[in-house]
Parts: C-alpha cells; sequence; structure tokens
C-alpha cells in the first residue's frame, strides 16, 4: 500500500507552501493517474497543515486514500497567513503542481483543479492563467475576471449557493455566463437553499469527485 502525507515546506523565490498529498494503493509499475488539486478557503491559511483536514477532498482523502472508489493522487497546498490569498501564490501553486506531476505517477494530461470560496476564485484563476494545463476545473462559492474567459477552454462545474452571504451568487453566474459566451463549456449548480458552504454537499453528496477525474468526452 501507498500513502503518504507530506506536512513540507516547498520553497520558490523564497515563498513556501505546506501541503498535502495523497496517493492511491498498490499503484502499479508504469501506472498513470489522474491528480486532483484543491485549493482550501480563507479559513484555512497559515502553517498548520492539519487545518487542511476539515474540508473536502483534503478531508476525504486522507480519511480513505481511495475515497469512493477513486484511484488518483491529490494536492491539497495551504496558502501562508493572512494577508495573503491564492492570487500570490499562483505560479508558486503551479510550480508545485509540476514537481508532483514530475516526482509520481501522475498523467499530466488528467490534472484537475477545485477550491472553495477564497480557493475558488484561486481556481478561476490558476485556469485564466494556465489554461492549457488543466482538464478540468471546478470553483465553488467564488469568482473571477469575466473578461478574461476567453481563456478557459477545459470543462467547468461551478457550484454556488443561491442564498451566499458571503460571496453573491451573481458572481459565478458571471464567470460561467462569460466562459459559455466565448464558446467554452460551463455548467453552473446552484443549490437553491444554501448560503455560503455548498462544498459539503457538492463533494459529498454529489458525483463532483468522480466527474473531476474522468477524461472528458466529445459532449464536454
Amino acid at each position: 500500500m501507498i500513502k503518504y502525507e507530506k506536512s513540507v515546506s516547498f520553497d520558490i523565490q523564497a515563498k513556501q507552501l505546506n501541503y498535502i498529498l495523497t496517493a492511491p494503493n498498490d499503484i502499479k509499475e508504469g501506472e498513470k493517474l489522474p491528480l486532483i488539486v484543491f485549493l482550501h478557503g480563507a479559513g484555512e491559511r497559515g502553517d498548520n497543515v492539519d487545518a487542511l483536514k476539515v474540508y473536502c477532498i483534503p478531508k476525504l482523502f486522507t480519511k480513505n486514500e481511495e475515497h469512493d472508489g477513486v484511484r488518483a493522487y491529490t494536492l491539497s497546498p495551504q496558502c501562508p497567513s493572512h494577508p495573503f490569498t491564492w492570487y500570490d501564490f499562483k505560479n508558486e501553486v503551479m510550480a508545485l503542481i509540476d514537481k508532483t506531476v514530475e516526482e509520481n505517477q501522475i498523467d499530466p494530461q488528467r490534472v484537475s483543479l477545485c477550491g472553495i470560496s477564497m480557493g475558488g476564485f484561486g481556481t478561476w484563476e490558476l485556469a485564466l492563467t494556465y489554461p492549457e494545463r488543466f482538464m478540468k476545473i471546478a470553483p465553488l462559492c467564488s469568482g473571477g475576471m469575466s473578461w478574461r474567459a476567453w481563456a478557459i477552454k477545459m470543462p467547468v462545474r461551478a457550484y454556488h449557493g443561491k442564498l451566499d452571504d458571503v460571496v453573491p451568487y451573481a458572481y459565478s453566474t458571471l464567470m460561467v455566463d462569460a466562459v459559455n459566451a466565448c464558446g467554452g463549456n460551463a455548467e453552473l449548480i446552484t443549490f437553491d437553499d444554501l448560503k455560503h458552504n455548498c462544498w459539503d454537499r457538492a463533494f459529498e453528496q454529489t458525483d463532483l469527485i468522480k466527474w473531476l477525474v474522468e477524461a472528458p468526452t466529445k459532449e464536454q
């Protein structure tokens, strides 16, 4: 069984990122697996890597490295404390992704990105900056620079609670509409009864995780 969890610093140009990396069981020689990258929200910033295990991908895959039967690597970096956001570390995150792909049995064509709240904003930003690097993205309860939506060519699933009182629901609507207007393929999944925390339902009660690792179909 191969399972490892790292809480070490990745240093590029004096910027450091702690992270958790999980791997599935019994990886065969020559086998190439997908990678899910997860960007946390504002509340998990800092240097306590255990804080990452509260929500979503790191929560589920540190409990079971093949959660719901999904065989994939997962990478969850940690943004340093306030006032930093993922906008300050997008290049470092991309460098960490590259390092992770290079050092593990990961298919570079099957790297997907997701994130919640501040991490959702980071997901949009990384996809806009490095659109050729991600197979799929799933930003939750967030938004981005809609005027740059022409760059988004990969399939997108955005999630948002209609009653969100932290990040307006309109932010996701604006991004999804802009991507589709530019010829992209974006879907907005709305939870009419939820406020800001739509991520528990999205990750634990929908097919989001399996969608992130499945290769896109022609329809996508």
